[in-house]
């Protein structure tokens, strides 16, 4: 792979990662209602989620999902269904789970990371992105086309873990502050809850 073929690359990867999307929403979600270490947790998890969609595009699955009504149907269920239960989860539990900013503890902390790597795993609309994003930066002239897309998918991953880890980071500040506010605690966990609820609708009934 060229220089100019992994630049090229990695600045349309960044400028789709900052786009306002779902995987940001849920990222400022879980930062501002639980704090820095939470929102960093499960951004690193939705980022490292990319890993298996490189798997899935290197070795050919994404293309047979994306060819199967039926598959796909009910994988775009299934991660949507996902999304609308964490949703009713922060609805439930409004809040009554807001910790401090720096006080989330270890096991916490494992399974925000778990769920923001489960999120993004089975999201079917990352699966297509994946699918149609990668080869346009593969040079097929120069061989090696499944090692192409797995370096191009790890490069992707690599971006998104830092800019999803700065997005955590930074609505965790907010969230410091919501913590001396518990009225507005609250109010942002049931939006919290809100915005992964609609996401997994809007996923769910998306064409």
């Amino acid at each position: 792979m060229t220089s100019t073929q992994v630049l090229a690359f990695l600045l349309t990867a960044v400028l789709l990662t900052i786009t306002p999307g779902p995987d940001n929403l849920m990222v400022l979600s879980m930062g501002v209602s639980r704090g820095k270490r939470s929102g960093v947790a499960f951004g690193l998890g939705c980022a490292l989620g990319c890993l298996s969609h490189t798997l899935l595009a290197v070795i050919g699955v994404s293309a047979l999902v994306a060819a199967s009504p039926v598959a796909f149907t009910l994988l775009k269920v299934a991660g949507g269904a996902y999304l609308v239960w964490l949703g009713i989860q922060a609805l439930r539990y409004a809040g009554g789970s807001h910790a401090k900013a720096d006080d989330t503890g270890s096991d916490t902390l494992r399974k925000l990371f778990a769920k923001g790597l489960f999120a993004n795993a089975i999201n079917p609309k990352v699966i297509l992105f994946f699918l149609s994003f990668l080869p346009q930066f593969v040079n097929a002239s120069h061989g090696h086309v499944g090692w192409q897309l797995g370096v191009l998918g790890v490069l992707f991953t690599a971006q998104a873990a830092i800019l999803f880890g700065l997005l955590g980071l930074f609505s965790g500040s907010v969230g410091a502050w919501l913590n001396r506010h518990p009225k507005a605690g609250r109010w942002l966990d049931r939006m919290a809850g809100a915005v992964f609820i609609s996401l997994g609708i809007r996923i769910i009934t998306a064409r």
